[in-house]
């Protein structure tokens, strides 16, 4: 006898064992948990994120313990808007002396005034380095707290890449609660009207918060091999709430469906087998597909891109992992309630209540019948509107969403304004690193970097401040910093750093011999950032490609498949990128959803990439729940045009229910402060809307009509169904059997 795929093997053992399989699957959960919490995460550090010519100088730098330290200011103004008076000075200076008995703090300047004197300003600089000052800073703003406290006619405000940072992580933990009070309840509602019970919507609710749970743990685990950037868990609740409730809808459709038709023949454990055979396969070949995919953003070689990769992955292969034990062990419970149940009903004449199988449905026959009746058409129409959405993306403008972007909702941002306001000269820096190779050379490094001073304060486009100078003591390495009155995504920012490394470096120090010199800060790293990430997306996108064809090849045999479903995945992915274009860098969000403008106007640098790898996955779920239905059907012989509407009607209601359940999940990050949130969240929900609606119904069933039998090229094993079915002399119509399996 042919030995079953694992995947029924596993299922049946639940089935046959549900209370050991439930329990079992809960303890793995606990124990996810436990284990998490107790390693705790390992937060991605400074050199993690070092690219590019900026990544060359945090490395010369650090050599020398020069790198750079994340800097508080703290801000002193009157109430009234008057000038700061003696009140205000005896505030600044009980800060210096508040802030120089912290350990945490290196270093306090004196108080200086602002341009136009309205306000107070202490700069403190911080002992951690930048990513870790942010676990360090609540000493100083609890330091800031009390003098605004003891002195309550003034406006006491702290500033900081660490305060900042600590309320954009507090705003995203605010956010993600709210997107979780939007998502259950449409969640529970969308899956009340599919099932039309209460037990059986609680199941793919259940599995899916119970392997959001899991993963946490498990990432949590796996930071320390792979550190985690700061985006996990977003990932994780994002990913997790979509394909843990489409996994289960998918294998619990099958499974009612095969109740239906079975009428009570069969028990519960063998309708279970029947729905791990086809569903559950295709949930783990889905699982599988979806976390391959995911795995090519490790070829962009960055640390943000390699932690969505590795949370996504996780939260996958658990939500494949529960669909595959603990959900075969619950239907056999609610079938086993719903056989008593009928049988009571029996033994007291009542009508079982068992509904007849599911058909197409009068909706779904009205949607695929243009398909049906003119495919030429259909494919024509639905291609070229496609086509048309993705023309605005071949104008999409990228740049890195940094702090001039977020909402300013948020109350650290708020202050971050006023300051940048009142002192225009910390808006940006660039960071000159230079490393003497030639000892006896150092004097002409000291008189390079002086006429480099020289030349960007005679420049409008650096700040008239007078450049800092750090070197070692052994004076091999140096840092000097210049000042940009310009925000961070300014043109005239960028401009300076061209200036500064194409011109002004080679004019200076490029003329010392074994002066080995880079430029790092905020404009640099965000320049050299999205350089790397242009150059990484051909490699990705290439491979991703070819991943998707091999896999889809390897699925269902047929090399026709693989090259449409490409092509049908580039069509959604390229409409949900116009999308993105017209309504965030356009600025239609603006006016249709009322989001601020730094939001808007231009798409995050990490945006495309990592929708590009997400889409071709989620697409890969739609592609092969409704091909390998369509595929069971050709091979019981039921001629190709007939297999497309009988295999896309029997899963049109799951397909669509799944797709409303995504798009409620995703949607709900665009009400979230950060703008990247806003952008992935809005393009991933239009993208599973234009493919369930768009792709699966109108595109895909019409592409597979017209080409008919050509379909399954080169499988023989349907080509020989169809022709044995079209000579076959006509009989009545077989009893209904267990689906043939479906993947090779």
């Amino acid at each position: 006898m042919k030995r079953q795929p694992i995947t029924v093997r596993v299922a049946s053992w639940s089935a046959r064992h549900p209370g050991r399989a439930i329990a079992g699957w809960f303890v793995f959960v606990a124990l996810c948990l436990a284990i998490g919490g107790a390693v705790g995460t390992v937060n991605a550090g400074d050199k993690d994120y070092w690219v590019g010519e900026a990544g060359r100088a945090e490395a010369i730098a650090t050599e020398g313990n020069l790198q750079h330290r994340p800097a508080e200011r703290i801000m002193i103004t009157e109430k009234s808007g008057a000038e700061p008076g003696a009140n205000a000075m005896n505030a600044a200076r009980d800060v210096v002396e508040r802030m120089r008995r912290l350990p945490e703090v290196d270093h306090v300047a004196a108080p200086v005034r602002s341009a136009n004197g309205t306000m107070l300003m202490v700069e403190v600089t911080m002992k951690a380095k930048r990513l870790e000052a942010q676990r360090h800073i609540q000493p100083l703003l609890d330091q800031s707290a009390e003098v605004q406290r003891k002195n309550p006619d003034l406006k006491v405000e702290e500033a900081g890449e660490a305060s900042v940072s600590k309320g954009l992580d507090t705003s995203r933990d605010d956010d993600l609660a709210a997107s979780e009070k939007i998502t259950f309840p449409i969640t529970l509602i969308t899956l009340l009207v599919v099932f039309g019970s209460l037990i059986m919507v609680g199941v793919p609710l259940l599995l899916a918060v119970s392997s959001i749970a899991a993963a946490m743990g498990l990432s949590e685990l796996i930071s320390h091999l792979v550190p985690d950037a700061g985006v996990g868990k977003s990932v994780i609740l994002l990913i997790g709430m979509a394909v843990g409730v489409d996994y289960t809808l998918f294998y619990l459709k099958r499974e009612r469906d095969e109740r239906a038709t079975a009428q009570g023949r069969l028990s519960p454990e063998a309708l279970v087998g029947i729905a791990a055979a086809t569903s559950g396969r295709a949930i783990a070949v889905s699982g599988l597909a979806v976390a391959l995919s995911t795995a090519t953003l490790f070829l962009a070689t960055d640390i943000v891109f390699t932690s969505l990769a590795v949370s996504t992955i996780v939260v996958v292969l658990v939500a494949v992992l529960s669909s595959m034990t603990a959900l075969p062990a619950l239907l056999v419970l609610i079938g086993r309630r719903l056989d008593r149940k009928a049988s009571r009903a029996a033994r007291r004449g009542r009508p079982a209540g068992r509904r007849a199988p599911g058909g197409t449905g009068r909706v779904w026959t009205a949607l695929l019948r243009p398909a049906k009746n003119r495919p030429v058409a259909t494919l024509l129409i639905s291609v070229l509107v496609m086509a048309g959405l993705t023309v605005p993306a071949l104008g999409m403008h990228l740049r890195v969403l940094n702090l001039a972007t977020h909402s300013r909702a948020i109350p650290e941002l708020k202050t971050y304004d006023r300051l940048n306001a009142a002192f225009p000269d910390l808006l940006a820096e660039h960071w000159v690193m230079v490393r003497d190779n030639n000892p006896g050379e150092r004097s002409e490094v000291r008189t390079a970097l002086n006429e480099l001073a020289a030349k960007a304060q005679a420049d409008p486009m650096f700040a008239k401040k007078p450049p800092r100078l750090a070197t070692t003591p052994d004076g091999r390495i140096s840092v000097m910093t210049l000042s940009v009155p310009f925000s961070l995504n300014s043109s005239q920012a960028h401009d300076s750093l061209t200036e500064l490394r194409h011109s002004y470096l080679p004019q200076t120090l490029g003329k010392v011999p074994g002066a080995e010199f880079a430029v790092s800060g905020p404009v640099a790293q965000d320049a050299d950032y999205l350089a790397h990430q242009n150059d990484k997306l051909p490699v990705v996108v290439g491979f991703l490609l070819l991943l998707t064809f091999v896999l889809t090849l390897f699925v269902f045999g047929s090399a026709t498949i693989a090259a449409l479903g490409v092509l049908l995945n580039l069509l959604s992915v390229g409409a949900s990128f116009g999308l993105v274009v017209v309504f965030f860098q356009w600025g239609l969000a603006s006016t249709v959803f009322g989001f601020e403008d730094g939001a808007t106007h231009a798409i995050g640098s990490r945006v495309p990439l990592f929708l590009f790898v997400i889409l071709f996955g989620l697409s890969m779920d739609y592609q092969v729940f409704v091909v390998s239905r369509i595929k069971e059907a050709a091979l019981r012989g039921v001629p190709t045009r007939q297999a497309v509407i009988d295999g896309i009607g029997h899963s049109a209601k799951v397909v669509t229910s799944a797709a409303v359940v995504m798009v409620t999940v995703f949607a709900s990050f665009m009400f979230l402060h950060l703008a990247e949130m806003k952008q992935i969240g809005f393009s991933l929900a239009v993208a599973v809307l234009l493919d369930a609606f768009v792709i699966r119904v109108m595109i895909l069933p019409a592409a597979l009509m017209l080409l008919g039998d050509a379909s399954w090229w080169p499988s023989r094993a349907v080509r020989r169904a169809q022709r044995d079915a079209r000579s076959a002399p006509a009989g009545p119509a077989p009893a209904h059997q267990p689906p043939a399996p479906t993947y090779h």
